[in-house]
């Protein structure tokens, strides 16, 4: 029997394995992972909407995204362990299907952020919704810590390059999921 502790590391390890994994493999194998990403509204840029979490421009656009995940996913993970992959399927879909819908054909979109976005907007939702101390401690905490990021879901918030639509979309999955899957 697992503990629990391993229960709500596991999958956020994982995930992050896997990105790491893939990031390597892009690094040295001859071929461009990062063209399976987001391609707005286009058939084969849907599978982008799965993939491109796993997919990062380079190790500095993968670091800047680790820290992050790591944090907000093992919070999600404890404190929605049972519906964890429910949050995390709806952030990725929802915010992914967001971005392939609203976003350009010549863009192509990459990178775990919009999900980061999205568990961090689910924390505080949380905390608003479910109005557990527990969970408001958690919500204010994301906010304390991460409270700026959130300058990343507007057009000018961000730096060239940097998709602050899968910022928003993702946020806003974030949101949804909330409403769907913190208890109340």
């Amino acid at each position: 029997m697992r503990s629990h502790s391993s229960a709500v590391a596991v999958p956020v390890l994982g995930l992050l394995a896997v990105m790491w994994v893939a990031e390597l493999v892009d690094a040295v194998v001859p071929l461009t992972f990062d063209q399976w990403g987001i391609q707005g509204r286009t058939a084969s840029g849907l599978i982008g909407v799965v993939l491109s979490p796993f997919l990062h421009a380079g190790f500095a656009h993968l670091i800047a995204n680790t820290v992050p995940f790591l944090v907000l996913g093992l919070l999600v993970a404890w404190r929605s362990q049972e519906r964890f992959w429910a949050v995390l399927a709806m952030i990725t879909v929802v915010g992914g299907l967001g971005v392939w819908l609203l976003t350009s054909p010549s863009t192509l979109t990459i990178g775990a952020s919009g999900v980061v976005f999205g568990m961090a907007a689910y924390l505080v939702t949380a905390g608003v919704l479910t109005r557990h101390w527990l969970d408001i401690a958690i919500a204010v905490c994301v906010v304390l810590v991460y409270g700026t990021m959130f300058a990343g879901v507007l057009p000018f918030g961000v730096a060239a390059g940097v998709s602050w639509l899968a910022h928003l979309t993702g946020a806003l999955a974030g949101v949804w999921a909330a409403f769907a899957f913190a208890r109340r």
